[in-house]
């Protein structure tokens, strides 16, 4: 390959700063971010149900202080099919139209 030509994405590449989790079907998969509910932040999970549904959502609110509304928001997935699954979290604020932040993860299940 040349130096000025580019590979053609397959859609299989992972994408840069993405995480790898490995697990197998039926186990648990646990992913945890912080979220500060004060500022309005809301992690919205982008999956597919069939081979990976979520199975409980919870928040551990570990900040000190009474106005303060910030913790440990915890998604819990069951995959249910062999393969490399994405999923795709986004940090919404209630009054921007656009992503403040965004996290993916590639769970290969086996």
């Amino acid at each position: 390959m040349s130096p000025l030509s580019r590979a053609i994405p397959t859609g299989a590449e992972q994408e840069p700063g993405s995480k790898t989790l490995k697990a197998r079907v039926g186990a648990s998969v646990h992913i945890r971010l912080w979220e500060d509910r004060t500022r309005g932040e809301l992690w919205v999970p982008s999956y597919d149900a069939t081979a990976m549904p979520l199975v409980e959502d919870d928040f551990l609110r570990t900040a000190s202080n009474n106005a303060v509304d910030a913790g440990q928001r915890t998604f819990e997935f069951r995959p249910m099919a062999a393969g490399t699954h994405r999923l795709v979290f986004e940090k919404r604020m209630g009054w921007k139209f656009t992503a403040e932040d965004r996290q993916i993860f590639y769970v290969t299940v086996s």
